[in-house]
């Protein structure tokens, strides 16, 4: 009875509610209506239970990211299971290597954002995701693309819509035909001719011989610019949210940097931005006491397993003095974020150069305080900030 209190009170907003109460009634619970595949689904909001699920590839299969998002990005890393999973992901890796991301963070990375902060600094208030922090991370993969930074507005708009694409097939379908139709010459040119950045790097990535084919190319890079840009963005606005709004953060952290290496993994731990993984049962299974059948999707809610109270004491509060902050915000098991050094990065430099270049930052008190919002994709949905033009730390 309180699971389906729990599921008939459901917040698409504010789903944190709904994930505390099945935590403790029943942490795999079945989803009255089959998905979009008419597969039966379950919600796992437990730690155990995702542990479990993500842990175990030959039972609990990522072959089903292809059902829904694959249908319009083409194949997908993330839909691959086994030997062919393990071979796509050492060919990509390569271009996250550390030499590359040290790089980014010199030629790219800090740049962009300290430009973006510029560009408003005179201005004394803004709302800063849409003048900056959504703006920041898909500057930044443009520039590893040698993607002129002028077409990044369409880049962004690309990602919102592929990330639109599970609700919204055709808007998800036009916008992976749209990114697809740009890159094509810029992948044979870099074929031709290659250079330092991360297209080149993926089309020429060989081990024993073997390559990404042209769809497995087109694929990779529809699934970064989502992940990459849209994801980025949201942790870091909900990073930057958590400053402002715990009391007395915002002064230690300009007083102390360090702070905020523990502010992210924080952040990561209480509000991810992307809240759930999709995996399909390829056999009868039993998981935290609940049969699953074989055919059956399962929706891990990692937003909920880094709040399990089995785990953290005050999961609920944002605690950056917190002494374990554990956290499976970028998965668990073969499939574990590929690009998580690249965004914890993005993330520690954007908040870094934002607090440096908008002096005495402020939540701007003529707007309600923002909250972060949402089921699948949680973030604030807008920071209006006060602050001065630059002050030396």
């Amino acid at each position: 009875m309180a699971e389906e209190m729990a599921l008939q009170h459901f917040d698409p907003e504010q789903p944190h509610a709904m994930w505390r109460s099945l935590r403790a009634t029943r942490p795999v619970s079945p989803i009255d209506r089959p998905n979009e595949s008419g597969r039966q689904t379950y919600l796992v909001t437990t730690r155990a239970g995702a542990k479990q699920v993500l842990l175990d590839p030959e039972t609990f299969s990522s072959s089903i990211n292809g059902e829904h998002t694959g249908r319009f990005m083409g194949p997908m890393i993330l839909a691959m299971d086994g030997e062919r999973h393990c071979s796509r992901r050492l060919l990509i890796s390569h271009a996250f290597r550390t030499s590359q991301i040290a790089r980014w963070e010199r030629e790219l990375i800090r740049p962009i954002i300290t430009e973006l902060c510029a560009e408003i600094a005179a201005a004394g208030r803004a709302e800063l995701i849409e003048e900056v922090i959504s703006r920041f991370p898909v500057q930044v993969i443009c520039g590893m693309c040698a993607i002129p930074a002028v077409d990044s507005p369409r880049f962004l708009q690309w990602a919102k819509d592929i990330h639109r694409g599970m609700l919204d097939e055709a808007t998800g379908r036009a916008a992976a035909g749209q990114m697809r139709a740009y890159l094509e010459p810029l992948v044979e040119q870099r074929r031709a001719a290659p250079g330092d950045d991360l297209i080149s790097d993926i089309v020429h990535s060989t081990i024993d011989g073997e390559r990404l084919d042209d769809e497995e190319i087109y694929g990779f890079l529809r699934l970064l610019l989502p992940a990459g840009s849209e994801s980025t963005f949201r942790a870091t606005s909900t990073a930057l949210l958590a400053i402002l709004s715990t009391p007395g953060l915002v002064d230690r952290v300009r007083s102390d940097r360090t702070l905020l290496a523990a502010v992210i993994e924080e952040t990561l731990r209480w509000d991810v931005s992307n809240s759930m993984v999709s995996r399909v049962a390829t056999r009868d299974a039993m998981v935290e006491g609940c049969p699953v059948s074989a055919g059956s999707a399962l929706l891990v809610v990692t937003n909920s397993a880094n709040r399990d109270e089995g785990e953290h004491s005050d999961p609920e509060i944002f605690d950056v003095d917190r002494t374990d902050r554990r956290h499976i915000a970028f998965g668990l098991g073969p499939h574990q974020c590929l690009g998580q050094p690249l965004a914890r990065m993005e993330m520690h430099v954007g908040l870094d150069v934002i607090l440096s270049e908008l002096g005495n930052l402020r939540l701007n008190p003529a707007y309600p305080v923002p909250v972060v919002t949402g089921a699948s994709f949680r973030s604030p949905q807008a920071l209006h900030v006060l602050f001065e033009e630059r002050v030396s730390n």
